[in-house]
């Protein structure tokens, strides 16, 4: 009779919601759970029914739905989620590889967008769009010099593909605004922010997510570089948070021998599942280092335990975040989703990835990488300890690595607290380095490519003119910016002309010339280099 009524309660649940939910198996075979079930849906739907009708003002019903879901979840672990239709679009994007609009890179400038690059072959790039437009007007609605939102814009200029947005230009040494019509397309978001030489023989590949298209640009990197002599590779996953599971597997299939465990899964209601490489062997052979922080998370940590597992590598940093559970997506008709913790990762050791939490205590939870910080676990690697019930082997040459949550390094890198000063943290912040940039780039980007036809004499040639930061620096005094000491400004100024040189860089070009400036002078980058080109 209790299944019965459980079928018809499913039934009534398609109709409510237009979900064809199936039955699990577990409730086919526990009658318990499935009158536990009947009962507590059951009070869900009638408060929700007798709120809705029986209350002595009018209510928002589709946000008492969202919050008693956040209620629910809140209770549960960190990652099970809920996430409204405009919320679940904008975290979904980055990782489907694409998006639908203009195609355009751009800055706000003075209250104004400023065009920093049209998308090669995008729509922008098409209609005649130029870098350093400023673009005035969409279908004229004037979006300069009244302080709209940057989220507003970006709505304005994103649209489904195939329709069309007009655009008002205004133009350096052109009267008036120039109109272009521009036909909205699928513009592409890159997961491989930097793939370069480093030397002669090591390569690095820089991965910001694992989405849709990961895996084809990590191996057309990888091809690229290997024309280029690359036989070492540093794959770079510092704040890289993650994202599709088989992207990070596709990723490990190019590196592992066949067979190779790379993770497993299991969880109460889940059955053991393992994914082993199937050895494509794109880079198979060279050495590798992964780079990982505190910030990589998920996908990065599945990457790094294979690697580090396996004896396939060497894994630097500092130990990653541990992120570790198995969320399945439920799509809701309405375009919101719920994201439930189904089961754990573990790495081919039998680690588990997922770091301690208590349910229902996000807070504390959300502050794990503050207290890591505190505790002296990012600075000094003396003030890391492990017991030994958390010691596991690598399965090649047994090498001690630790639990305990998140991966932790072969070979640890600080966190160097003295890189950067408060003095440039508060430039940073208040943005004058980047709006320096804007301005500078704005009046000198025809100059700067003329002289500098390539990124390699641009390298080894260009310095930030001196007057430029002066100015920077006049402007920010004004606002009450200034550096305690002579000593603090020395020291922050070689800071401020890389950062310079590396934005301007990825003005002319992109955000590989920007990392490659900027990582000249990065000591886990240097250190992976050492590791990977000793003999």
């Amino acid at each position: 009779m209790k299944l019965r009524t459980f079928f018809y309660l499913h039934i009534l649940i398609i109709s409510l919601f237009g979900l064809l939910i199936p039955t699990p198996l577990w409730a086919q075979n526990n009658k318990q759970a499935v009158i536990d079930a009947e009962n507590n849906l059951r009070k869900l739907i009638m408060a929700n029914v007798m709120i809705t009708n029986m209350y002595v003002d009018s209510v928002d019903t589709q946000k008492l739905t969202e919050d008693a879901i956040n209620g629910i979840l809140s209770k549960l672990d960190p990652h099970s989620s809920y996430t409204n239709p405009k919320e679940t679009k904008r975290l979904t994007e980055p990782l489907n590889g694409n998006f639908e609009g203009i195609g355009v890179q751009f800055n706000i400038l003075e209250d104004t967008l400023l065009v920093i690059q049209p998308v090669t072959k995008g729509p922008s790039e098409k209609a005649g769009i130029l870098a350093g437009d400023r673009i005035i007007t969409v279908n004229d609605t004037t979006i300069a010099g009244v302080n709209m939102s940057r989220e507003d814009i970006v709505q304005r200029l994103r649209g489904p593909k195939d329709t069309e947005v007009t655009l008002g230009v205004k133009r350096e040494g052109m009267h008036g605004l120039i109109t272009f019509k521009v036909k909205r397309a699928k513009i592409p978001v890159a997961s491989v922010e930097a793939a370069y030489m480093i030397t002669n023989q090591t390569g690095l590949i820089r991965l910001n997510n694992f989405g849709r298209e990961t895996h084809k640009e990590t191996l057309e990197a990888i091809e690229k570089l290997k024309k280029q002599g690359m036989c070492n590779l540093v794959l770079d996953l510092q704040q890289n948070g993650g994202g599709f599971l088989n992207a990070a597997t596709n990723i490990l299939n190019e590196i592992l021998a066949k067979d190779d465990l790379i993770v497993y899964t299991k969880g109460r209601r889940s059955p053991y599942n393992e994914f082993r490489s199937n050895g494509s062997g794109a880079f198979a052979k060279g050495k590798i280092a992964v780079l990982v922080d505190e910030y990589s998370a998920s996908a990065s940590e599945i990457v790094a335990g294979a690697v580090q597992d396996q004896d396939r590598g060497i894994v630097v940093g500092r130990r990653t975040f541990g992120k570790g559970l198995v969320q399945s997506p439920i799509a809701l008709p309405d375009g919101s989703m719920i994201r439930i913790t189904t089961a754990r990762y573990y790495t081919p050791s039998g680690r588990c990835i997922q770091k301690p939490y208590e349910k229902g205590n996000k807070k504390s939870y959300e502050r794990d990488v503050i207290d890591r910080y505190n505790h002296g676990e990012l600075t000094n690697a003396d003030s890391i300890h492990f017991p030994d019930s958390l010691k596991y082997s690598t399965l090649r040459q047994g090498r001690t690595v630790y639990g305990g949550g998140g991966i932790m390094p072969d070979y640890f890198i600080p966190l160097d607290t003295t890189e950067f000063t408060k003095y440039h943290r508060e430039l940073v912040a208040k943005g004058h380095i980047v709006n320096t940039n804007l301005r500078y780039m704005d009046k000198n980007r025809k100059q700067i490519k003329n002289k500098y036809p390539t990124f390699s004499k641009f390298k080894n040639e260009f310095e930030v003119p001196k007057n430029i930061i002066d100015k920077m620096l006049e402007k920010a005094e004004k606002e009450g910016i200034t550096p305690q000491n002579l000593e603090e400004k020395e020291h922050t100024l070689p800071h401020i002309q890389q950062q310079l040189k590396a934005l301007i860089a990825r003005d002319i070009w992109d955000s590989s010339e920007y990392f490659e400036i900027m990582y000249s002078t990065n000591k886990g980058v240097q250190k992976a280099v050492e590791l990977l080109e000793k003999e």
